[in-house]
């Protein structure tokens, strides 16, 4: 059994792999707020300045599933991802 935290950050490393994802937004105590409930995933991103989101964010459903059947062996129900900020353009 892997546990929920374990599956969590292989789900982070997944979701900055997809271009257009600047970063996993941290929660409280430099937590990333990535959340496995049961088979269920929930990711908050922050994406790129000019990204297209339903683009990106289907890149990231697509990639966080492949990337725990590859690593755990688990294939979530459902990736949900939260778009919470858009990474601005340096100099502006």
């Amino acid at each position: 059994v892997i546990s929920p935290e374990v599956l969590a950050r292989y789900a982070a490393d997944a979701a900055l792999e997809v271009p257009g994802v600047a970063a996993v937004v941290e929660g409280p105590r430099h937590r990333t707020r990535v959340r496995v409930s049961g088979r269920e995933v929930e990711v908050h991103v922050t994406v790129d300045w000019g990204a297209v989101l339903p683009e990106v964010a289907a890149e990231v459903q697509r990639h966080v599933g492949a990337y725990l059947e590859r690593m755990a062996g688990v294939r979530p129900a459902g990736v949900h991802v939260v778009v919470e900020d858009v990474a601005r353009l340096m100099g502006r």
